[in-house]
């Protein structure tokens, strides 16, 4: 007897021991949320799985179908951009044309990996838009290039200097002609990260130069841009649950020097600088403001569609150098709103403009006053597609020989995003 009931107790003791454990393995992972019963909950870093390396691959097709009312230069021919409106009458031929374009196609791949020292995230993304060598093609072209780990970054991507999240909800590619918008090669610290925070970053120098009435001039032929220091820029973002307020600046050196060996030395060098404040402000449910205010001098290529940096100016009683340059001061206004009217529709309604002061040897015909209008009605008629229609509006003012000009334009978009994770939790 005495044995039996030692076996007995040996035998309940482990269907306890055996019944604990299935429980355990059957509903930790069906019901992760802690207990409300009378079981303490487990602590939060106990729960808590450890971060895993993952890939995002992701992208989409996207195709833009529009009729352009006016004329604009043949390279541009799917965007609104006042600097490639025409400049004089009938300069691009016709008005009244129809365009198609896949242009906007987007591919690209982002990862994280946990490390000793902080996370290492990086991100590669290319498409479809050609620019440079490349304008007016349907070609590969490469938007980012990145990487950081903890508070440091180096590779291609934002310029601390702009802030995207201005960007309104539209299918236009181009974009606000008066918002800062560069992607550029740097090197960052972020030592504060978040939704509020501070970039700090130095990066690839570059500008272009107007000659102006002395474009042709043989003794401009030998002049060649010099860059002796990185453009340094930064931001600093406070967020809240209303939206956020930011400011950000850059400095840069821009030189030229003259390569001849006439009488003239027409080397010279200016400083660039500018300021940029912007802000998301939320205004209902889903809708948002977006506004941004910019001022410089010499930051044209910072912008979304700008002429050059550098202006030419004469320089009265200097024998030796009777050209120079001057940064051409700048500013830019954004103001758009973003409007969900549900799950399903979406608007969205600004305006932006660009005006240069232009240097007094620029030719009369150079750009002085861009403008830009948007609005639209989207649909997403499931997760993954959206389809819909917008006006664009755009307008060239010259510096002063009276020209003005209109753009109006009606695009139909379609696109379909797709997006697939490797490994994580």
């Amino acid at each position: 007897m005495k044995a039996f009931i030692t076996l007995t107790l040996r035998w309940l003791l482990c269907v306890v021991l055996l019944s604990g454990i299935g429980y355990a393995q059957s509903s930790a992972p069906a019901d992760p949320e802690p207990k409300t019963g009378s079981q303490p909950a487990k602590p939060a870093d106990q729960q808590a799985q450890p971060a895993k390396p993952f890939l995002d691959i992701y992208g989409f097709a996207m195709m833009d179908a529009g009729y352009d009312f006016n004329q604009v230069h043949p390279d541009w021919f799917d965007v609104v951009r006042p600097t490639k409106l025409p400049s004089r009458a009938n300069e691009f031929g016709a008005d009244g044309n129809t365009y198609f374009s896949v242009r906007q196609t987007r591919f690209g791949a982002k990862s994280e990996v946990p490390t000793d020292i902080g996370t290492l995230k990086t991100i590669f993304e290319f498409e479809l838009f050609g620019t440079g060598t490349d304008a007016g093609q349907t070609t590969f072209r490469l938007r980012h290039a990145y990487g950081e780990l903890d508070q440091f970054g180096a590779g291609q991507t934002w310029s601390p200097f702009m802030d995207i999240d201005v960007f309104p909800n539209s299918v236009e590619y181009w974009g606000p002609n008066g918002m800062v918008f560069f992607r550029n090669v740097q090197f960052r610290w972020m030592p504060l990260k978040g939704d509020s925070r501070i970039t700090i970053a130095l990066e690839r120098p570059g500008a272009s130069a107007d000659g102006g009435v002395y474009r042709d001039r043989i003794e401009l032929q030998d002049i060649q841009p010099h860059f002796p220091m990185p453009d340094i820029s930064g931001e600093a973002r406070l967020g809240r649950k209303w939206g956020y307020v930011e400011a950000a600046a850059i400095l840069r050196r821009i030189k030229w020097v003259d390569n001849g060996t006439d009488q003239f030395d027409l080397s010279g060098d200016v400083w660039g600088w500018g300021v940029n404040f912007s802000s998301n402000l939320k205004v209902a449910k889903k809708d948002v403001l977006k506004l941004q205010l910019v001022y410089g001098e010499g930051i044209q290529n910072y912008m979304n569609d700008a002429p050059e940096d550098v202006g030419a100016k004469p320089n009265p009683g200097n024998a030796a150098t009777p050209v120079t340059g001057e940064a051409l001061p700048l500013i830019g206004v954004v103001a758009f709103y973003d409007h969900y009217w549900n799950d399903n529709f979406s608007s969205t309604i600004g305006y932006s403009m660009l005006d240069i002061d232009n240097s007094a040897s620029q030719a009369d015909d150079a750009f002085r006053t861009g403008q830009y209008v948007v609005t639209n009605l989207l649909y997403y008629p499931v997760d993954d597609v959206m389809l819909g229609g917008e006006f664009q509006f755009g307008h060239r003012k010259n510096f002063r020989d009276g020209w003005k000009v209109a753009d109006y334009r009606l695009q139909f978009s379609f696109r379909y995003n797709f997006s697939f994770r490797l490994g994580g939790n």
